[in-house]
């Protein structure tokens, strides 16, 4: 039996299984049928699910306790990353709870202004001078403390509130490109978007609206996407990026090797840089694997004629490794962590024309 329960959340009642197991296959099953395009109007579209399972009788006996056990089961599932299924366990209560306690505090910042852009300074490794910025998100509530991102971006995720939360991130971004524009010392600033914010059909047209609000060229814009977000729906990545190419932003590809490219499709892509991740740096130059990694990236993107950027830079070692092998930008403690943008003004100002 399957009910719309409102909104895009649906109810399957399903009886006469075996087992636990059964139920999980079923679940499975179901989330491999939603990942396949369909088509609407001759376009292909593509959607997705995730799946929250309680059990009777060993989770509840009546409906209202299994269909909230279920929705508990189904919102840890988004929270873990979304495209799978949970099952319900006594331990979710207490943590849906606080997530919602976070959820409304969030979404109570975000209304009030209380959230800000730190930006970390991205910085030619050889000059020095700091040629762009990656704009981040901090929170720092009045009850809760400081609120590191890995904590509250997946909640935003599972709740649906990472749509105007990365709207405001991006108009806030571009508006302070058009105030160090105005300042005299313009500067390419990177945003990361959100899978969700990337999947939305208008997203190339929001970020024009974005640029056009507040006068900003879109060549100071970077948007940052993850490799995983690229390649789970390679024909809709390319035509969101075709787009914003066509705008004049540059697209980087950020977690580059975390995840699992075609390096065919990678080529297809209108990509400008690859970002070699933390992870990767962090074993550099002891570790022997890592070294070799980021080696092989740097290669492949002058091979395909990419910039790079490497993240996480903490020590003079991996700076004279980045030097060494020409990665030509780096961001990280070594530097300077994420700052105020007024912070960042003044170092703008003292460092003078690039």
């Amino acid at each position: 039996t399957l009910a719309r329960m409102g909104g895009d959340e649906f109810g399957i009642l399903m009886e006469h299984l075996d087992d636990v197991d059964a139920a999980v296959d079923q679940a499975t099953a179901l989330l491999v049928a939603l990942q396949s395009a369909f088509v609407l109007n001759d376009e292909q579209v593509y959607t997705g699910a995730s799946v929250g399972l309680s059990f009777f009788p060993m989770d509840g006996t009546d409906a209202d306790t299994l269909l909230r056990y279920a929705d508990m089961a189904l919102y840890h599932a988004k929270g873990i990353g979304r495209g799978v299924h949970a099952c319900y366990s006594p331990d979710m209560e207490q943590h849906v709870q606080e997530d919602l306690r976070l959820h409304a505090r969030l979404k109570d910042a975000l209304a009030q202004g209380k959230l800000q852009l730190h930006y970390q300074p991205q910085v030619d490794v050889h000059s020095g001078q700091v040629v762009g910025a990656e704009a981040l998100l901090r929170w720092n509530d009045p009850v809760l403390g400081h609120v590191s991102p890995a904590r509250f971006i997946p909640v935003a995720e599972a709740t649906g509130l990472i749509l105007p939360l990365s709207q405001w991130v991006l108009d806030t971004a571009c508006a302070q490109l058009a105030r160090w524009a105005r300042a005299g010392t313009p500067l390419r600033v990177a945003v990361n978007i959100s899978a969700q914010q990337f999947r939305q059909p208008d997203f190339p047209q929001t970020v024009q609206q974005a640029l056009q609000r507040h006068q900003v060229s879109a060549e100071w814009l970077d948007i940052e996407i993850t490799e995983s977000v690229a390649m789970s729906h390679p024909t809709q990545a390319r035509e969101q990026l075709d787009a914003l190419a066509r705008l004049g932003c540059a697209i980087a590809l950020d977690d580059f090797g975390t995840g699992y490219s075609s390096l065919a499709y990678l080529k297809a892509l209108p990509v400008n840089k690859l970002k070699i991740d933390k992870s990767f740096m962090d074993g550099i130059p002891g570790d022997a694997n890592d070294a070799a990694i980021a080696r092989a990236i740097i290669a492949l993107a002058k091979s395909l004629d990419l910039q790079l950027v490497a993240e996480g830079v903490e020590t003079d070692a991996q700076l004279a490794f980045l030097r060494q092998f020409a990665c030509e930008t780096y961001q990280g403690w070594l530097f300077a962590k994420a700052m105020p943008a007024d912070e960042l003004s003044r170092l703008l100002g003292n460092q003078g024309p690039s």
